[in-house]
């Protein structure tokens, strides 16, 4: 997804699609998820990993060949709008599993800083490898950079890619709690009743706004600059890279973190970087600018999830999960329009700054995102 997330926008800017227009595409990555997130993830937690999976590679193989045998605007939309709906259900499943292999906060931090290596280590491969394809394949049949050719080969390996998850998750077998199968179908909603969970939501929206940003706005920044899609790619992959190697570092680190102090520092540094990247003058600062965020945003997700897992009830994981994701995925389809539209009036400096100050205001909601039980919010209990 990662690599089609990057592609498809550069397809359509080079087409002379506007950057409303391109707005509306990655917003279509999120829409799908949007509606089927909370099935998905009552599908996650009755029938468990392989399953779900299995439908949501099926489903992304058949939306992206589209792209490649029929590449065109409205189906990039179809290919988009798949990919996203196959990627929420897979996430969905992966990080509910996990988050049931293990018990206590620590082990909650440190297995899913090893899960959350997985897209980090994605998100620099599919730019950079797609970026490369796109300038370079045409060449390599005798034709021109950046052509037709180039961009079939790099849908054509965004197509190919899932087949890698479907073998990775076969071996697999879950045998399901009744209780999960028993679940009234409106359970999920129940959990925003809790003061913590709609802080943690919150929270988790504007960090994941600060992804939506970083990857429509780099794109739209570089092409305004001149830099080539090989460029545009390594400063998105340098982003990736950066947000995998400290999730490296978390897992021998997890005994000695809190989620609310990581995550409380991260939108600090978000909001100071976010506000001195549109004065980012080339490829090499903005680089920068990508690593020290990627460096930020990589230590969030899981925070998030192990803070989710501890105050969710145990067959209500895959709906907790569900609902975190619909309400990011809905942010993210309204997001990357009002980018679009903010970008074609104001600019793309200003859309930094907007979301930048946003992150800045919700420090104080991270401050107090700890779980009930945990040392912290005793400690805050007694000194109340």
């Amino acid at each position: 997804m990662a690599g089609l997330r990057m592609a498809s926008p550069l397809w359509a800017l080079q087409q002379g699609y506007s950057t409303m227009a391109v707005g509306f595409l990655l917003a279509l990555y999120s829409l799908s998820s949007v509606f089927l997130a909370l099935p998905a993830g009552r599908y996650a937690d009755r029938h468990g990993l392989r399953r779900p999976v299995g439908l949501g590679v099926s489903v992304a193989v058949a939306g992206t060949l589209l792209a490649v045998l029929f590449p065109s605007y409205p189906v990039l939309c179809v290919a988009a709008l798949c990919m996203g709906g196959a990627t929420g259900i897979s996430i969905i499943s992966l990080q509910r599993f996990v988050g049931q292999s293990v018990a206590g906060a620590a082990d909650m931090r440190r297995v899913f800083s090893w899960l959350s290596i997985g897209p980090a280590v994605a998100n620099f491969l599919g730019p950079l490898l797609v970026g490369l394809l796109i300038d370079h394949a045409g060449v390599w049949v005798g034709g021109k950079p950046a052509d037709a050719w180039g961009y079939m080969a790099a849908f054509a390996l965004t197509a190919l890619a899932p087949l890698l998850t479907w073998l990775a998750v076969r071996p697999y077998r879950e045998s399901m709690a009744p209780e999960a199968k028993a679940q009234p179908s409106g359970a999920a909603w129940g959990l925003l009743r809790e003061p913590l969970m709609r802080r943690l939501l919150v929270v988790n929206w504007l960090l994941s706004s600060c992804w939506d940003v970083h990857t429509f706005v780099v794109p739209v920044l570089g092409h305004e600059r001149g830099l080539s899609a090989s460029v545009i790619g390594t400063i998105l992959g340098g982003f990736a890279i950066a947000a995998a190697a400290v999730r490296v570092l978390l897992p021998v680190l997890a005994a000695h973190l809190r989620e609310w102090a990581v995550v409380t520092g991260a939108m600090v540094v978000t909001a100071i970087v976010f506000a001195l990247y549109p004065f980012m003058p080339g490829p090499w600062s903005m680089g920068l600018a990508s690593v020290v965020l990627g460096l930020a945003l990589g230590t969030v997700q899981p925070m998030v999830m192990s803070t989710l897992h501890q105050i969710t009830p145990h067959h209500l994981h895959g709906q907790a999960i569900a609902l975190r994701l619909m309400a990011l995925n809905l942010s993210s389809v309204f997001m990357p329009l009002l980018f679009g539209s903010a970008g074609a009036v104001v600019g793309v400096s200003v859309v930094f700054w907007t979301v930048g100050a946003a992150v800045g205001l919700g420090t104080h909601a991270a401050w107090w995102l700890r779980p009930p039980g945990s040392p912290d919010s005793a400690a805050d209990s007694n000194d109340s």
